[in-house]
C-alpha cells in the first residue's frame, strides 16, 4: 500500500506543533457559562415540559456560548470559547457543586481552578434555581435509601450526569447535515397525531435549527477575523467559513462533500452533542470506513494527498482532547485522568467477512505515533485476516508508549454480541464507546456503565456472616462465618447467597435511575442521530433505539479465583490453615499473622499463569453472575448483559474492602483491568496469562472486557521484537480473547514523573480501557500502575 511508504517517514507539521503547544498552555477551569445560559433558559420557559426546556436551553446555547477559534485550526469548534474546561451542568448536577467548589482546584484528582466570581454567581444564581430539581437531587430523593443500602457494594453509576457511551450515526450525520436530518423529522412531524409524538418532533427540528445557527456563528467570525488576518491564515479562515457556510445549508447539498468537510462536520456533532449531555462517551466508532469515500475521493480527484490527509486527521485528534469531563470528587477516584472517551475504532471486518482496514486505518495509527494524546481512545479491531503490515503497525505504535492502540477481537465479540440479540450485520459493525465497552452503530442506548458490583466484598461478607470487616455493620444477609462452613461448597453457597442478595437491590436501583434520566434529561439533539427513535417519535432514553440495552460491571474475577483457590487448596483440601485462624486473620487484617499471610501468597496457585481449576473458579463466578439477567428487562425494555471492565475503580473500591483470603491486605487496590491478574501474581510470562484469560468465557463480556498488559520499552526497539508482538497479538485472536491493551514504559520512568511532575508532563499512560497523564493521577493510582508486572519478553 502506497501510503504506508509515503507516511512512514512522515512528521507532524509546524501547525499541528503549535496547535498542541497553545493546547498545553491552557488551564482547565470551571465553566459556568451554559449552565447561566440553561438557568436563564428555563426561568423564562417555567409554564412549558421538561421536553420543550431542554430543546430551548440547549437552542439557546448554541445561540449565545462564546465562541473561539485559531488562525491556524483546520478543524474549528467546541461547548467553551477557551479548551479542557469543565463544564458545570445544573440539569443533571448541582449539590455536588456546591460541596466541592471551594476544593476542586486542590482535589486529589482531576484538578479544576476556580474564578472566584464564579463561586459567587454560582451560588447567588444558579444553585438557588436548581437545588432539588436536578438529575443528581432527584434520584436522591426517589432513590437514596436504596443506593446507600448496597453502595459499599454496589457502585450505581449516572446519578448526576446524563447517559453517554453511545455511538451516534455519524455517517448520516455527515451525509445529511443538520437540514437533512430536519427534513426527515418535518416530514413525520406532519402525518403525526399523537401529542407526546409531535412534541418530540418540534424538540427535534428546534434543536437542529439551533445547530444550524450555531455552525452560521463560526463561519460569521471566521469571515469577521480575515479582515484582520494575512497570508496563509486568511486562507484558511476563508475556507473555515466557507465549510461553516455550507454544512450550516438548508440546501440539499447541505452535507459533507470533501474529506475537511466531513471531518467539520464530524466535530461539530461530538461538540453538540456534549452541549446538550454533557456526558462521556460519545463515540465516532468505526471512522476509517465511514470517512473513506470522502478521504478516497479527494485523493483521486487531486485535491488531497496523504500528507494533507495525515495533517487534517492530527487536527482532529486535538480537537477531541480539548474537551474534558468534570466529575464530582467520587467519581474522578472511578474515572480518574478526565477519561472523556471518544472512542475509534480502526480495522475488523466487512459484513461479508473479508478485512475492512484501509488507507485511514494507517493515517490514524500514524496521528497517534505523532501526537501520543490520551484522546481519542484508538482502538484496532482485529480478525485472523487482520494484513501483517497493518498488525505491525500497530505493535509499533503501541511500542512508541501511549497505550494505544488497545485492540479488541472479531472472532470473540461479534459471537457475543449476536448472543445479545444483536443482528449479525449490526455485530460485524460493532464499534467501541468510552473505554471498553462494546456497542453497535448509530442504532443503541447501551447503558454500558450502569453499575459496577463488587465480588470481592461481597465474598468478605459471606465469610463473616454479612458483616463488613471494616466497620462492623450488617450489610448482608446472616451466612455464617468461615468458621461454620465444613466445606468448600459451603463457601461457595454463602457465596452465592450474598450475590443474589445485592443483586436484586442492584437491578431496583437501576430502575429508579432509568426513570429518573426520562422525567429530567430528555435528549432531542442525540435522538435525532440515534435510528429508529424519529421512525418511532420517541425520545432515546424513553426506549426509542433499536437496542436498548444496560451493562453491568462485575469485578473483580482474578482477586475471587485467588482467594477460593487459597480455601480450596490451603483451608478445605490440604488443611494447612484452619477455619478460625484464617478469619481471625481476616478480621485484624493479619495483625500478628504475617507467616499465616506468606502461605497464603506463596503456597496457594494464583489466576493469571495457565493454571486450569484456579482460572475456571474466575469462570464459574462469572457465567454465575451473569447468567442471574436472563429473561430481566431494563426500564426501556432491553437486556441486561456483564462487562468485565474496572475503568480505575479497582483503587476506591479495593480501598472498601477489608483483608482477603488470598493474602491482600485490606484498602489496599483490587486487580487492575477486569480480567488482569492481580499485579505481581502472574510469574508466568504473558502468553500464559492470555491462556488464563482465555478460560472465561468470552460472551459473557458482550458489555466489554479489559486485560492490562505492561512490557518494557526494549522490547520494540529491534524489527525481531515488533515482529514477536505482532505473533503475540494473533495468539490474542486465536484464543478468542476480547479485549487486551498494552503500557509500554519503565517503572524507572514512572518514580522520576513522581519526583518531578513538570519534566514529565505529556507522560501517557493506560489506566483501565483509556490512556491518561501520569502526572495528573492521584498517588495511589499511580503507586498502583507503577507496582502492575512488566514483561521483557514473550
Amino acid at each position: 500500500m502506497k501510503t504506508i511508504e509515503i507516511i512512514r517517514t512522515a512528521q507532524p507539521s509546524e501547525k499541528i506543533l503549535s496547535l498542541k503547544n497553545k493546547m498545553f498552555e491552557e488551564k482547565r477551569f470551571m465553566s459556568l457559562e451554559q449552565a447561566h445560559i440553561i438557568t436563564e433558559s428555563y426561568k423564562k420557559n417555567e409554564a412549558l415540559s421538561t421536553a420543550k426546556k431542554r430543546a430551548h436551553s440547549l437552542a439557546a446555547a448554541m445561540d449565545f456560548l462564546h465562541i473561539a477559534i485559531d488562525p491556524e485550526e483546520l478543524i474549528i469548534g467546541n461547548r467553551t470559547a477557551g479548551v479542557r474546561a469543565g463544564v458545570v451542568f445544573p440539569e443533571s448536577g448541582i449539590s455536588w457543586i456546591d460541596k466541592e467548589i471551594e476544593t476542586l482546584h486542590c482535589r486529589p484528582q482531576d484538578k479544576f481552578n476556580v474564578h472566584p466570581e464564579d463561586i459567587k454567581e454560582f451560588r447567588q444564581f444558579i444553585l438557588p434555581y436548581w437545588k432539588g430539581k436536578s438529575l443528581e437531587d432527584t434520584i436522591r430523593a426517589e432513590g437514596a435509601e436504596l443506593i446507600d443500602c448496597i453502595a459499599k457494594v454496589v457502585k450505581i453509576n449516572q446519578k448526576d450526569h446524563a447517559q453517554g457511551h453511545i455511538c451516534p450515526d455519524t455517517e448520516k450525520w455527515i451525509r445529511l447535515g443538520p437540514a437533512g436530518i430536519c427534513k426527515e423529522a418535518e416530514t413525520y412531524l406532519k402525518k403525526e397525531k399523537d401529542p407526546a409524538k409531535i412534541e418530540f418532533y418540534e424538540c427535534v427540528i428546534e434543536v437542529l435549527n439551533g445547530a444550524r445557527r450555531f455552525m452560521r456563528r463560526y463561519a460569521d467570525l471566521a469571515s469577521e477575523m480575515q479582515k484582520t488576518t494575512v497570508g496563509k491564515n486568511k486562507a484558511n479562515l476563508a475556507e473555515i467559513e466557507r465549510i461553516c457556510r455550507k454544512l450550516a445549508s438548508d440546501a440539499p447539498e447541505c452535507g459533507a462533500e470533501t474529506f475537511r468537510e466531513a471531518l467539520q462536520a464530524l466535530w461539530f456533532l461530538y461538540v453538540l452533542l456534549q452541549m446538550e449531555s454533557n456526558a462521556s462517551s460519545f463515540s465516532p466508532g468505526r471512522a476509517d470506513q465511514y470517512l473513506y469515500p470522502y478521504y478516497r475521493s479527494d485523493i483521486d480527484n487531486g485535491t488531497l494527498n496523504d500528507e494533507s490527509a495525515l495533517e487534517l486527521i492530527e487536527a482532529l485528534w486535538l480537537k477531541f482532547n480539548q474537551i474534558v469531563y468534570l466529575r464530582n470528587s467520587h467519581s474522578a477516584a472511578f474515572f480518574a485522568g478526565f477519561p472523556i472517551g471518544f472512542n475509534i475504532a480502526l480495522g475488523g471486518i466487512k459484513e461479508d467477512g473479508s478485512d475492512a482496514s484501509n488507507e485511514l486505518s494507517y493515517l490514524f495509527l500514524k496521528a497517534q505515533e505523532h501526537l501520543g494524546l490520551p484522546q481519542p481512545n484508538l482502538s484496532a479491531r482485529l480478525h485472523e485476516k487482520t494484513p501483517e503490515p497493518l498488525l505491525n503497525e500497530c505493535a509499533a505504535v503501541i511500542g512508541k508508549g501511549s497505550g494505544m492502540p488497545q485492540v479488541f477481537n472479531d472472532e470473540s465479540i461479534v459471537p457475543a454480541l449476536i448472543a445479545q440479540g444483536i443482528s449479525e450485520k449490526d455485530a460485524k459493525n460493532y464499534a467501541i464507546v468510552g473505554c471498553v465497552e462494546l456497542t453497535t452503530h448509530g442504532n443503541n442506548l447501551g447503558w454500558s456503565d450502569a453499575a459496577m458490583f463488587n465480588l470481592p466484598k461481597v465474598l468478605e461478607l459471606a465469610l463473616n456472616d454479612g458483616v463488613c470487616l471494616l466497620t462492623g455493620q450488617q450489610l448482608g444477609p446472616k451466612t455464617g462465618t468461615l468458621k461454620d462452613f465444613k466445606t468448600y461448597e459451603d463457601v461457595e453457597k454463602a457465596f452465592q447467597t450474598q450475590i443474589d442478595y445485592f443483586f436484586d437491590k442492584m437491578i431496583s436501583a437501576c430502575e429508579v435511575v432509568e426513570k429518573v434520566h426520562q422525567r429530567i434529561l430528555p435528549t432531542a439533539f442525540l435522538s435525532s442521530v440515534i435510528n429508529d427513535c424519529l421512525e418511532k417519535g420517541i425520545d432515546v432514553t424513553a426506549g426509542g433505539a433499536h437496542y436498548n440495552l444496560s451493562g453491568i460491571q462485575v469485578i473483580q474475577p482474578a482477586n475471587i479465583a485467588d482467594s477460593l483457590a487459597a480455601l480450596k487448596q490451603l483451608v478445605y483440601d490440604e488443611k494447612k490453615i484452619s477455619q478460625k485462624e484464617l478469619l481471625q486473620a481476616l478480621r485484624t487484617n493479619f495483625k500478628d499473622a504475617e507467616n499465616l499471610r506468606a502461605v497464603l501468597l506463596n503456597d496457594a496457585p494464583k489466576y493469571g499463569n495457565d493454571i486450569g481449576w484456579v482460572d475456571n473458579i474466575a469462570n464459574k463466578w462469572i457465567v454465575y453472575f451473569s447468567d442471574k439477567f436472563k429473561g430481566l428487562k431494563n426500564y426501556r425494555g432491553g437486556r441486561y448483559h456483564t462487562g468485565m471492565y474496572t475503568v480505575s475503580a479497582h483503587v476506591p473500591m479495593g480501598a472498601n474492602v477489608g483483608a482477603s483470603p488470598d493474602g491482600r491486605l485490606a484498602g489496599t487496590p483490587l486487580a487492575d483491568g477486569g480480567q488482569s491478574a492481580v499485579y505481581g501474581r502472574d510469574i508466568n510470562g504473558p502468553t500464559a496469562v492470555l491462556k488464563s484469560v482465555s478460560r472465561i468465557d468470552s460472551s459473557r463480556g458482550s458489555n466489554g472486557t479489559l486485560l492490562n498488559m505492561k512490557f518494557l520499552p526494549q522490547f520494540f526497539k529491534t524489527q525481531e521484537g515488533i515482529r514477536k508482538f505482532s505473533a503475540f497479538l494473533r495468539g490474542f485472536v486465536r484464543l478468542k480473547i476480547n479485549h487486551a491493551q498494552f503500557n509500554v514504559v519503565r517503572k524507572e520512568d514512572l518514580l522520576a514523573a513522581q519526583k518531578n511532575p513538570e519534566a514529565y508532563r505529556s507522560l501517557t499512560i493506560r489506566v483501565a480501557g483509556y490512556t491518561a497523564y501520569f502526572t495528573e493521577l492521584a498517588v495511589d493510582l499511580q503507586n498502583e500502575i507503577i507496582a502492575r508486572t512488566s514483561y521483557d519478553d514473550i
